[in-house]
């Protein structure tokens, strides 16, 4: 788990989360991008990942947005300065990356989206914005100041004409420097603005998606609403288990959508179906690739691209993932709950059920 510092976990759940930016110095003692600028540079060239560059700065105002697979040969015709690249999605396919979400497993599991990877060179930058997710913004490489605003965070500060998202208006209200290992947290709608302070920056965006009242509501098939509401969390415990949906989270959901009941299966459903691009990608793992003998006393582990997530209703254990009950019958609870929480099981008599049910639908593979 990361070290908050100065303040404890519980204040940070308490008192930020969802609610204003912190600076957290040396959250990841000794920490070290797991991929170097041109380990991700090569990724940006594969069509597994979604990638762009951005050039630009606000002093200029004027920007350019190209998006990939790139040919390896773009990168010798940029600029020294004032440009980024962005890898989305990098913990589906590298396993050091996909290792350090459980670093922030303070907050639900099935709260997060991806993790996006950014190299900016000296004075890179995306330009000021905000978003409507969550997002951990953790230092690999070189420096990167970043500013804060919550001043005029609204739909109608944008440029026009222009690729990007980047606010017409920015007024500073926090200036940080954030070193290898540190952590800036952003909550939904605080806009912030990074700019590379060395030749070679590399930033880590840990994101958590949020919810919008007529996703639900949709998914639901009931009428929308006239106005887009976000959901917002209830307050975390301070030692929760990462899979499991509290029923907190279930209470926030109604009072968002003004109804008495949801079904049952519902918001598990919902939080663990994978969007479009993952579901695209994992249809390919269980069409091309063999399911795998499962041999005892190897280790397994939940496929990166799957969601997990659990459930007590009517004091029964219900489990999703990827948008589905799984069907756990006949499993002791405490099993199923361990490889929710942990995503990953040591194959052995008492779990050999639950391994050919999750190896069965492509869920799991083997540890290297």
């Amino acid at each position: 788990m990361i070290h908050f510092g100065h303040i404890s976990k519980q204040q940070f759940l308490e008192e930020y989360w969802q609610k204003k930016p912190l600076l957290i110095k040396n959250a990841l003692p000794k920490f070290i991008s797991p991929l170097s600028p041109d380990e991700l540079a090569g990724l940006s060239c594969e069509e597994e990942f979604e990638s762009r560059i951005v050039t630009g700065s606000t002093l200029m105002n004027k920007w350019n947005l190209e998006e990939g697979p790139f040919d390896d040969k773009i990168f010798e015709g940029l600029p020294n300065n004032k440009w980024t690249l962005l890898v989305q999605g990098v913990d589906r396919y590298i396993d050091e990356v996909h290792q350090l979400i459980s670093e922030f497993d303070f907050i639900p599991r099935w709260r997060f989206d991806d993790v996006m990877i950014s190299f900016a060179a000296l004075d890179g930058s995306v330009g000021p914005h905000y978003d409507h997710y969550d997002v951990f913004l953790l230092q690999g490489l070189g420096r990167r100041q970043w500013i804060t605003s919550t001043s005029n965070c609204n739909p109608e500060n944008y440029l026009k004409d222009t690729p990007l998202r980047i606010m017409e208006k920015f007024i500073t209200e926090s200036t940080w420097e954030a070193r290898p290992g540190d952590i800036v947290y952003i909550p939904p709608q605080v806009a912030h603005h990074g700019i590379s302070l060395d030749d070679e920056c590399i930033t880590l965006s840990i994101g958590y998606r949020s919810y919008l009242n007529n996703e639900m509501l949709s998914a639901l098939e009931l009428p929308n609403n006239k106005s887009d509401v976000y959901l917002k969390d209830p307050v975390w415990e301070v030692n929760i288990n990462p899979a499991e949906i509290p029923q907190s989270a279930i209470d926030q959901s109604k009072r968002l959508l003004s109804i008495n009941e949801l079904p049952e299966d519902f918001f598990g459903c919902f939080v663990t179906k994978l969007d479009p691009e993952d579901e695209k990608k994992f249809n390919e793992v269980r069409a091309y690739y063999p399911k795998e003998e499962i041999e005892k006393f190897d280790l397994y582990h939940l496929h990166p691209i799957c969601k997990v997530a659990y459930q007590f209703i009517n004091k029964e254990l219900r489990v999703f993932i990827n948008g589905e009950v799984f069907n756990s019958r006949g499993i002791d609870d405490d099993l199923v709950i361990s490889f929710s929480n942990t995503r990953k099981l040591k194959l052995d008599n008492k779990n050999k059920v639950l391994a050919e049910r999750l190896t069965s639908l492509s869920l799991i593979e083997k540890s290297q």
